[in-house]
């Protein structure tokens, strides 16, 4: 007898829906799975034999059953098969299964018959919502994530026999114990003084550029970056699903749609299979969980330089293509590059208090590390100089809060929506610069020997500075602070290989 269910996989961070079919005749007893199963697989028969006599599930095991898991070319890996399976091979059996027509399932099951949490299934349902499936049952502790799915019904079962009586429900038993509340957002005002450094944070995020702060150790670049996600605009819906597909795919199974943007800060000894993603079977770097948020590199130089130069691909297209001998999977990686380091290695260069005890080869090694490409793609430098240390009220001497920060990003977002043009255009014509402004950026372009790449980056970063003034057109003092920001004296002597 022939019997078919359907499951799903995660490829990259895409769902992909697969068939489970099994044929059930007389011949050798055994069970067969074919369709490019790993072992983890492989394994589910032990599974599902002890799971269907510990739930008192009667089952004949005397007859030759090939299980084929379509479609056969892609490599099926992981244990969120169990349930289909075995969902599958009752019914080859005879065996009743109110739920099948139409129906997806998913779950890994445990030895006495209950079902355990898989990962990857906001992305697999999301694509069983664009084919047309009606119903899914998945792992009652993944009911909060799936349910983010609309237009879907999706029960809940704790067992193999919830899941075979159709008794799986909408709700959650261990809802209240598993609410997750995000972390607050970090506020500005905790930052006191640099003000060089609060203007680059505000304009980077008005036109989501990427920055680069430069500084000795303990001048508050990274309470500066922590604070970034605070004056980000909120995410549109989209944009949340996408990135919470994203968690679901990397494992991290989120139980609420992302309301903030993500802010990853991988420690710089990271590979760059964890920065970029990949694997035997690819998964999502940082750069991926990064996707819509912001990247913090903190002691960039003292990243290997291979995976500083991967970046370049993700930083220039927004997407990340992993190939293998069987497929390619495209990984979404538009983040906000933010970076800090040291102006030297004993981080006191141009410090005014300390000296540096750095030769000047040991300066140019260092800065060295950083290669001219990938300097090209950081639109804004800023140095971070030694705070002036004030012992007080903290209310005395805080700097603006982010609340205010963030409306006059929102305002400059709005501002470039109604103005019809986008700030990331290929034509610099279209951002609207004076002839003033062009002048001046021509001339820069000529004495500081920039690049096409960095021209019109320097061009965007005017628009923004413009859009946060309300002014239409870009006049020439916009471009000649976006230069400011673009040289930074810090790495003005920085000589890359």
């Amino acid at each position: 007898m022939l019997a078919s269910t359907h499951t799903g996989t995660v490829a990259g961070i895409r769902g992909s829906i697969i068939r489970v079919e099994v044929d059930s005749a007389p011949g050798f007893p055994g069970l067969f799975m074919v369709g490019l199963p790993d072992s983890a697989v492989r394994e589910s028969e032990s599974r599902i034999k002890a799971a269907l006599r510990n739930s008192a599930i009667p089952f004949s095991w005397d007859r030759r059953i090939t299980v084929n898991l379509a479609p056969a070319h892609l490599r099926k890996t992981g244990s969120a098969f169990d349930l289909a399976i075995a969902m599958a091979l009752l019914a080859s059996s005879g065996e009743p299964l109110p739920l099948a027509p139409g129906c997806l399932f998913l779950g890994e099951l445990a030895l006495d018959g209950s079902l355990r949490a898989v990962q990857g299934v906001l992305p697999i349902l999301i694509e069983a919502r664009a084919q047309g499936f009606k119903r899914a049952v998945v792992p009652r502790s993944n009911l909060r994530e799936a349910s983010l799915v609309s237009s879907l019904e999706v029960k809940g079962a704790s067992t193999l026999l919830d899941a075979l009586k159709g008794d799986g429900n909408g709700t959650d038993e261990d809802e209240g114990e598993r609410e997750v509340v995000p972390p607050p957002l970090l506020d500005l005002e905790d930052v006191a003084g640099q003000p060089l450094a609060r203007r680059a944070l505000e304009i980077a995020a008005a036109g989501r550029h990427n920055l680069l702060m430069v500084g000795p150790p303990g001048s508050g670049k990274t309470m500066l970056a922590r604070r970034l996600p605070g004056i980000l605009p909120a995410p549109s819906e989209t944009e949340a699903l996408e990135m919470t597909a994203i968690q679901s795919a990397a494992g991290l199974c989120p139980s609420t749609l992302v309301g903030s943007r993500p802010f990853r800060a991988p420690h710089h000894t990271a590979s760059s299979a964890a920065l970029v993603g990949g694997g035997a079977v690819p998964r999502p770097g940082e750069i991926s969980l990064a996707h819509g948020g912001v990247l913090f590199l903190d002691e960039l130089p003292e990243f290997s330089r291979s995976t500083l130069e991967a970046l370049r691909q993700p930083l220039e297209e927004g997407k990340l293509i992993v190939s293998r001998a069987r497929a390619a999977f495209e990984f979404p990686s538009r983040f906000q590059l933010v970076a800090a380091m040291n102006p030297c290695p004993c981080g006191y260069r141009g410090d005014v208090v300390l000296p540096c005890r750095c030769t000047p080869e040991a300066i140019a090694r260092y800065q060295g590390r950083i290669s001219g490409p990938l300097l090209d793609r950081i639109d804004l430098v800023v140095d971070v100089p030694r705070p002036e240390i004030r012992i007080g009220p903290c209310d005395a001497h805080g700097g603006e809060p982010s609340r205010s920060v963030k409306e006059r990003v929102v305002a400059a977002l709005r501002f470039a929506e109604g103005r019809g043009q986008t700030r990331d255009g290929k034509d610099i014509r279209l951002l609207g610069l004076d002839p003033f402004a062009v002048e001046t950026l021509e001339q820069a372009a000529r004495l500081q020997g920039l690049s096409l790449r960095a021209v019109h980056r320097t061009a965007r970063v005017a628009r923004t500075i413009a859009d946060l003034a309300g002014t239409s057109a870009v006049s020439r003092s916009c471009v000649l602070e976006a230069l400011v920001f673009r040289a930074g004296s810090a790495l003005t002597s920085l000589k890359v290989a």
